[in-house]
């Protein structure tokens, strides 16, 4: 599928119910809500304080809610992968935070790893394309770099 194609696609989305804006926003939430649960688990573990583990199951319980919103209707394992997009791109992004004093060019490209990471997960979600469609090429490819390129010219989270 092309780009040309892709964009098609997504205006048909855009005039349905899509609200990209939210969904920028919300894909965020989501990220740290799954890096909540990360945490919760280690301090559980780290201090043997298994209030953390309520902690997380509440946030765990929270994030599912809320990921309806945007993974609607997932085939397969869609669902756990859409998940470990994000957790991945948000991580992503924290070592190139981290990089940045140390090393820009290892904190861009950690960072180009987290938005392509990001830009799969709206490609997937939108269902610009089919889970079938990837190769595991993509993932290191031009393919995924247009999903970013898409991804830049229709989320914006200061619409509103």
């Amino acid at each position: 599928m092309d780009e040309n194609l892709w964009l098609n696609k997504i205006e048909e989305t855009k005039k349905g119910s899509a609200d990209l804006s939210r969904d920028e926003d919300l894909s965020i939430a989501l990220m740290n809500l799954i890096s909540l649960e990360e945490h919760f688990y280690f301090t559980a573990m780290k201090t043997q304080n298994q209030s953390y583990l309520d902690m997380l199951y509440s946030t765990r319980e929270m994030r599912k809610t809320l990921m309806k919103k945007i993974v609607s209707d997932p085939k397969g394992e869609e669902w756990c992968i859409s998940k470990h997009l994000l957790a991945a791109s948000m991580r992503l992004v924290e070592v190139g935070t981290k990089e940045l004093q140390k090393n820009r060019a290892e904190a861009e490209r950690m960072f180009s790893f987290a938005f392509n990471l990001f830009s799969l997960f709206f490609a997937i979600n939108m269902k610009i394309v089919e889970m079938k469609e990837l190769k595991g090429d993509d993932l290191e490819g031009s393919k995924l770099g247009k999903f970013s390129e898409i991804v830049k010219k229709i989320v914006d989270c200061c619409k509103e």
